[in-house]
């Protein structure tokens, strides 16, 4: 059976520049048409691509990805998408960024005994990375309110003509859709303004 190589990347909103994983798998010898690449945020983990490379992945090819996270994004979703590709499919793996976790090397037991402590060591450490990352981004939220930082949309100033309208809205001289017609707004934003104010 010929071995085919396909590579897969995976490219997050922080991140959006995929030819450095593109680069690195074109040297290790994949064809252009077998790079399979998905692009989302970090809270989305639809995978279309990873999805259609699997369907396509054979007994003896040879995946490659640049990292262990591209797999999944916690320790379980790498643990087992590392097993289903080795074990039920039989194909080979090689993370680029960890030359250890190249499962073509090393066929016996020693060898797959060393690739799979490897593995679940890199995934764990992969795992509280991520952890950690999101622990702090809380705490940073926290110290920025804490020091006054506002989070979301700019608060906008309302027009010098709110109150008067509020109050002919109030003594009904006009209708809240003119209220708002009056205030340059949409009927929603100035009722929640005026709600917001106090004036009605």
């Amino acid at each position: 059976m010929r071995q085919r190589k396909l590579a897969y990347a995976r490219v997050s909103s922080r991140d959006q520049n995929e030819n450095r994983q593109i680069d690195a798998f074109l040297k290790a010898g994949v064809k252009p048409k077998n790079i399979y690449v998905d692009k989302q945020s970090g809270k989305d983990f639809d995978r279309p691509k990873y999805n259609e490379l699997i369907k396509k992945l054979r007994e003896s090819d040879v995946l490659f990805i640049k990292s262990i996270d591209r797999l999944g994004r916690n320790y379980t979703e790498i643990i087992d998408q590392w097993k289903y590709i080795t074990k039920t499919i039989k194909a080979d793996v090689v993370v680029l960024d960890m030359p250890l976790l190249d499962t073509r090397v090393a066929k016996n037991l020693l060898g797959t005994f060393i690739s799979d402590l490897v593995l679940q060591i890199l995934s764990f450490v992969a795992e509280t990375e991520r952890n950690n990352i999101k622990r702090r981004q809380k705490e940073g939220i926290v110290a920025a309110k804490k020091r006054g930082v506002r989070f979301g949309r700019p608060k906008t100033a309302l027009p010098s003509n709110f109150k008067v309208v509020c109050t002919l809205l109030r003594n009904n001289e006009c209708t809240i859709a003119e209220a708002a017609n009056k205030c340059n707004m949409s009927k929603t934003t100035f009722y929640n303004k005026a709600k917001q104010a106090g004036e009605i």
